[in-house]
């Protein structure tokens, strides 16, 4: 693993934290920050740290997508798409969720604005362009126009408006979107004249490269989602599956956070819920996120759960029905990983030691320990009932779920149902070295 010290330090408020993503225009029937807002303290009560806006901004019309455009077609990079209420509610609201001891991080697109940003007449320079002298659309999106990073003064325009929300709403960080389509270099420019302004602030970057970790706090999982689905559906095997998540360890730095999720905006839109990837292991999908080496994302809905896909250029809330069926569940886990030190991302003090052994073709079983506090994980990667065996485990243990307390050193199997999952937290009066 990489050995490489990251040059800027974590917020110490992140080592405990998780990641809510919030889909304002589908939450609610009113789309509303006010609507929204009434959500905080069951989301509080869930476990929630972190909570994730997708894009507050105005959308622009020259080449909309649908009804309503994506999101992440910025037409003004600081001022408030009035679908979702004025900047005065959106200051309340990042209030109240402080005051409810939540961050609020917004997602950033510096990639690209919309077609009909001001500065595609103020500013004609900012942007790049095609052999006919036209605004670039990149990667095919016909309804955003690509910015030009070699433009200094570029450069200055985009941190002074990422400036702007810190200072005016208080925000605690970003979320980049697509953030290895921008240099690197402007990212660490951007972090470096950002933190005068407030020296605790968190970035996540949706991409995969380690070299990134120089500035994000934390990056995505693509390879081990869309590799955990392929497994789910038989086009893998559980070798080759723990191959990509070892790969992922060598590959980044030791104290870098990596984001584990089973869903979010676009995967449900686009590739399906977590129930149409992973069908009867979305449970056990959910449970490793929480658990293994990383930060826990969740998005909108999922404690629901929320099954069917939302639309994402057209009005199509979610339908809660008042159950939440999967608080507790998600409560269970996000508690558990803001509490325990055993599961703080990137921290080099926890030893985790992979207990099931590679002849173990269908379960997967890892401790993870940081001083007294050990938790013990067993995932039954098939659709077989199992009786596994745990070997050097010892002491008593607590079934996070519920359930009888287990002492690993009267009993040395432990039964799990098709795609089940077991978490076990020690004992402290019990606790001896893994």
């Amino acid at each position: 693993m990489s050995n490489k010290h990251k040059p800027f330090e974590h917020p110490k408020w992140s080592y405990p934290a998780n990641i809510y993503e919030v889909n304002l225009r589908q939450y609610t029937l009113e789309g509303t920050f006010d609507a929204f807002g009434k959500h905080l303290p069951r989301l509080k009560d869930m476990g929630v740290k972190i909570l994730w806006f997708m894009p507050v901004t105005p959308i622009s019309e020259l080449g909309k997508l649908g009804t309503l455009g994506s999101y992440y077609a910025v037409k003004d990079y600081t001022a408030i798409n009035p679908e979702f209420g004025t900047m005065d509610d959106f200051k309340k609201l990042v209030n109240e969720a402080h005051e409810l001891d939540f961050k609020v991080i917004i997602d950033w697109v510096a990639d690209h604005s919309g077609n009909d940003h001001p500065w595609t007449v103020d500013n004609p320079e900012y942007y790049c362009y095609d052999a006919n002298n036209e605004l670039h659309h990149p990667h095919g999106w016909s309804d955003v126009a690509q910015l030009n990073y070699e433009n200094p003064q570029l450069r200055e325009a985009m941190i002074e408006a990422m400036k702007f929300w810190i200072k005016e709403c208080d925000i605690d960080g970003y979320r980049c979107d697509m953030a290895h389509l921008v240099p690197l270099d402007f990212w660490i420019q951007a972090k470096k004249k950002l933190s005068k302004y407030k020296d605790n602030l968190f970035w996540l970057a949706e991409c995969e490269k380690p070299t990134y970790h120089a500035v994000f706090d934390a990056t995505y999982t693509w390879r081990w989602m869309h590799a955990s689905e392929e497994f789910y559906h038989g086009r893998m095997n559980l070798h080759a599956l723990l191959t990509v998540l070892y790969k992922s360890v060598t590959e980044f730095p030791y104290d870098g956070f990596r984001t584990y999720f089973t869903s979010n905006h676009d995967e449900n839109s686009w590739n399906g819920t977590e129930f149409e990837k992973y069908g009867d292991a979305a449970m056990l999908m959910a449970v490793f996120s929480c658990t293994w080496n990383g930060i826990p994302m969740i998005y909108s809905g999922q404690e629901m759960p929320n099954k069917k896909r939302l639309k994402f250029f057209e009005k199509d809330p979610i339908e809660w029905n008042g159950k939440f069926e999967l608080h507790d569940f998600y409560k269970t886990l996000l508690l558990l990983h803001s509490s325990s030190r055993c599961l703080r991302p990137g921290d080099p003090n926890i030893l985790t030691k992979i207990v099931s052994h590679p002849d173990d073709h269908q379960v997967f079983a890892f401790a993870r320990r940081n001083g007294d506090d050990q938790v013990l994980v067993i995932l039954n990667f098939s659709p077989a009932e199992m009786n596994f065996q745990v070997k050097s485990i010892h002491g008593v243990f607590r079934n996070v779920f519920g359930g009888r307390d287990i002492n690993f050193d009267m009993e040395d199997h432990a039964y799990l149902k098709p795609w089940d999952y077991l978490v076990f937290e020690k004992l402290p009066m019990f606790t001896e070295r893994i």
